[in-house]
């Protein structure tokens, strides 16, 4: 369908994995306007509720400045047990993660929600099941080093050398890199976006 005579599509996201996700299955979107919320932590919140309400305001948050628009909005929530991990943005936290993370199973939890104009919405929950092999300090010495968790929740960016950690994997791998894009696809479809 000739970009003019499809609906606008809004990716409420400053994440360049996000977006080359979207990319990868044909889908381009018209701006890219990130939500710009409060990310913390609510007392008491657990990793799944987390990722739910992120989603949901970054959506309504961006929804209501394109509200013609389809908007894509997601969160991604790596936990170990009841914790969730930070975004690491220096050396000391990324550390904290592999360490957490080495030889351990942990769940990446994508919030996703998509809105449509008139104000219909949908949203999943999708949970990936990743196993990490033991760590010697060396490799993930290396691995800090490299610089490549800056900004990643957990520490870790499974499309880059963190690969080499990942013993298992269950669930959707793109869900771990940012966005399902199954259920992306799926919730646009459903509400009459031309997916190509």
């Amino acid at each position: 369908m000739p970009a003019a005579s499809r609906p606008r599509l809004v990716l409420a996201s400053a994440s360049s994995r996000r977006l080359e996700l979207l990319r990868q299955i044909g889908i381009e979107p018209d701006a890219v306007d990130p939500a710009e919320i409060d990310e913390t932590v609510l007392k008491g919140e657990l990793p799944l509720e987390h990722a739910k309400r992120l989603a949901m305001a970054k959506a309504l948050a961006v929804a209501a400045r394109h509200p013609d628009s389809f908007v894509v909005a997601a969160d991604t929530v790596v936990a170990c047990g009841r914790r969730i991990l930070p975004k690491a943005e220096d050396e000391e936290t990324a550390r904290g993660c592999l360490e957490l993370l080495s030889g351990r199973r942990h769940r990446v939890l994508g919030g996703l929600v998509v809105t449509a104009p008139g104000g219909r919405r949908a949203a999943r929950l999708v949970r990936s099941i990743v196993t990490f092999q033991p760590l010697p300090a060396e490799r993930m010495e290396a691995y800090i080093e490299s610089g490549e968790w800056r900004g990643k929740a957990g520490g870790y960016a499974i499309q880059g050398r963190a690969a080499a950690f990942v013993r298992a994997l269950n669930g959707s791998y793109s869900n771990v890199v940012g966005l399902p894009l199954y259920e992306t696809a799926q919730l646009l479809r459903g509400f009459g976006y031309p997916i190509p």
